[in-house]
């Protein structure tokens, strides 16, 4: 089965890098400039952010729907970040490098089945789960630090 990985909107985003420190605390954010790379992964370029640069780190609801599955996390984002868009059936360097874990969801935002897989296994693993009409999306969550990469969704 077809899909397609999305990355998180990128005017979400932007006007956090014109407030101060203290209105990103308030926010549950902070800047930071990166050390290393890889570590960093942007979730609106979709790729590891380059040793200097400014990124926010903050707590973003990635799963806003309506049941005990609803959660947030960290995510980071480039300054001046370019909106990352995927082909059909595309994963992401950033992905595929990693440890990751798969989480599938019906359309009442209930996790039906999960996978911790390398990143090089997401595409079987994802088109695999689509195969069952009882998944409405996925999630793709980093399995070591746990924190949300992407959504996923089902392409007819």
């Amino acid at each position: 089965m077809n899909f397609q990985i999305r990355a998180l909107p990128a005017d979400q985003f932007a006007p956090l890098f014109g407030l101060s420190d203290a209105d990103l605390a308030q926010r549950l954010a902070c800047r930071q400039v990166v050390t290393a790379k890889p570590g960093t992964p942007c979730r609106v370029s979709m790729r590891d952010a380059d040793i200097g640069e400014t990124v926010i780190l903050l707590n973003y609801q990635h799963q806003p729907g309506n049941s005990p599955y609803r959660a947030s996390h960290a995510v980071y984002v480039r300054e001046n970040a370019i909106q990352a868009e995927f082909a059909v059936n595309e994963v992401p360097d950033v992905i595929r490098s990693r440890l990751v874990s798969v989480r599938f969801f019906d359309r009442d935002h209930m996790m039906v089945d999960a996978e911790v897989v390398s990143g090089e296994a997401v595409s079987s693993v994802i088109s695999k789960g689509f195969d069952n009409a009882g998944i409405a999306y996925a999630h793709i969550h980093n399995a070591k630090p746990g924190c949300f990469a992407a959504s996923v969704h089902r392409v007819d």
